[in-house]
């Protein structure tokens, strides 16, 4: 397990995380990208905790990932299965899981502030929050590779997972009018959206 981990994580967060692990018996697959999560929690039908978490991700979106998922695993086992999936007993579960891990030796020093506002008030989504979103971005390999909606100006023309290419338009109370450059026709996105920018 730890020479697994070792490629994913922060070392300092290692013996924590395997401390987790083996205390929740956590069955943990890493799998390819994802582009719709990060990750997820499943209790199988015969009783294992099961975690996804996507391999891709940079060594502190998949800890923060992964710290995610165990707080549904303890926040379900503690107040049961009919709680809310992000819900208040989900938020209080993942800011005493990820409090521990909120250190330099762990999060880059420039990461750390974008954390502490994150967790309090976490959402389903570190994606959801567009300054910490960008923040970790900035550890991804191919940080210049993509971009998010919001950060691209008006009129821009970007291309969208789905291969098609749209420009940007104004905002909608929380989302992006963009309009198809090949059907004419207008969608929404969301501002956290990844996208590649063409012109």
């Amino acid at each position: 397990m730890q020479e697994t981990l070792v490629k994913y994580i922060p070392e300092r967060a290692i013996m924590p995380i395997i401390d987790l692990i083996k205390k929740h018996k956590i069955h943990l697959i890493i799998t390819p990208k994802r582009s719709t999560k990060h990750g997820d929690y499943r209790r199988m039908p015969n009783g294992q905790h099961q975690i996804t978490v996507n391999g891709s991700e940079n060594p502190y979106q998949f800890l923060l990932t992964l710290v995610h998922e165990i707080a549904h695993l303890v926040a379900f086992e503690k107040y049961g299965q009919n709680i809310k999936p992000h819900g208040q007993h989900w938020k209080v579960s993942f800011q005493e899981l990820l409090i521990p891990f909120l250190q330099e030796s762990i999060f880059p020093k420039k990461l750390l502030p974008y954390l502490i506002n994150y967790i309090k008030n976490p959402k389903a989504s570190t994606g959801t929050d567009a300054q910490l979103s960008v923040a970790l971005k900035n550890y991804n390999e191919d940080a210049d590779a993509y971009h998010y909606v919001f950060e691209l100006p008006e009129g821009s023309t970007f291309r969208a997972q789905n291969g098609k290419l749209f420009i940007k338009g104004k905002i909608r109370r929380k989302r992006y009018e963009c309009l198809e450059v090949n059907g004419g026709r207008t969608f929404v996105f969301s501002p956290n959206a990844q996208v590649e920018l063409i012109k």
